[in-house]
């Protein structure tokens, strides 16, 4: 039997960082419940915590640095590390743009990010309709949550398959979901299909038994992160397509060393996180729009399903695109009176 999870309400965390001259900057953090990762919502705020005192008086400009000090003062919880880090590198830096991002500013100015349209579980019928009305918002990348029953799954990717126009892409995103004879039987069942498959099991090696009988493009998730997994997938061949969250990795420092690792090594990524509102969504663009553009497979625009806004200056969805913003830092300011007071604070 296969469990279904799924999650409706989703608890996010807005971290504040303020400089001795009060520069400010924000990041956030918001995992996808407490099921999907080795992350979840209150082992933020502990984190954070626990983090807080180790960072008050370092200069936040030098990101490596502290970056190091994190990892001495907690081992591990990379997610924890990730909204302080992206609040130290976007914020504005007495007004100025930060070194880090001045490349996206630029590019933002020149082009958007086509974004992936995610379509949860259904009937295939149900999905499949989904398709048309996604792309009548002008989407043209399909990410069809699988990772159920195999039968079902081969009917859902058939079904939005025959949905397809001249342009549009799919993935079939398990999400961890299949056993490796469950995936087998998926991947040889769809070989007529034009179709990515992403992260089909659990484990590194599980996938990598199936990447090695599968005839499609191939995607890893889950299991990458660090830069030590990812150098050893190279060289595995493990995958076609890499999707580098930023909380998994810790943050945008880490994130960008894995994706000019990604660059070098000549592996197409897919930019996002675990989930996030409008801050999320701003570091997301920022890190694509610095990213040549023949490596971005795709991006991920958080805010577009999610129902409450906590800052002004977010990207915002047009025709399935998005661009980052041009203001200081992340470009965007936290709306306070949604977000209300801290639930903690550390001096």
């Amino acid at each position: 039997m296969v469990r279904r999870k799924a999650v409706s309400v989703f608890d996010t965390t807005v971290v504040e960082v303020e400089t001795d001259t009060g520069v400010i900057g924000h990041g956030e953090v918001c995992p996808l419940g407490p099921f999907y990762l080795p992350a979840y919502a209150n082992g933020v705020r502990a984190g954070i915590t626990e983090l807080g005192p180790h960072l008050i008086g370092e200069n936040p400009l030098h990101l490596t640095q502290l970056n190091r000090r994190m990892d001495a003062a907690l081992k591990g919880h990379a997610y924890v590390k990730s909204g302080i880090d992206n609040g130290l590198l976007g914020h504005p830096r007495q007004g100025h743009r930060p070194t880090g991002l001045r490349l996206a500013r630029r590019a933002a100015m020149a082009r958007t990010l086509a974004s992936t349209r995610a379509i949860s579980q259904e009937s295939a019928e149900a999905m499949a309709r989904r398709v048309a009305g996604y792309r009548a918002e002008g989407y043209r990348r399909f990410q069809l949550k699988v990772g159920a029953d195999p039968l079902e799954d081969i009917e859902r990717i058939h079904a939005v398959a025959a949905m397809l126009q001249p342009g549009d892409q799919l993935i079939a995103d398990a999400n961890t979901g299949w056993l490796m004879h469950d995936a087998m039987r998926v991947v040889r069942a769809v070989a007529d299909v034009d179709v990515y498959i992403e992260q089909p099991c659990l484990t590194y090696e599980e996938c990598l038994s199936i990447r090695r009988h599968c005839p499609h493009p191939f995607v890893l998730d889950e299991v990458i992160d660090s830069i030590d997994v990812l150098l050893r997938a190279a060289a595995d061949r493990a995958m076609d397509v890499v999707n580098l969250k930023i909380s998994k990795l810790g943050g945008l420092t880490k994130t960008k060393q894995a994706r000019d690792l990604c660059v070098s090594l000549g592996v197409a990524m897919t930019l996002e996180d675990s989930w996030g509102g409008d801050i999320v969504t701003a570091a997301i663009a920022h890190l694509a729009h610095s990213t040549p553009p023949e490596f971005l497979f795709t991006a991920t625009d958080f805010n577009s399903y999610v129902t409450v806004s906590i800052a002004d200056g977010a990207p915002q969805r047009c025709n399935g695109r998005m661009a980052a913003s041009t203001g200081p830092g992340l470009g965007i300011t936290p709306r306070m009176n949604v977000l209300g007071k801290p639930v903690l604070e550390v001096t």
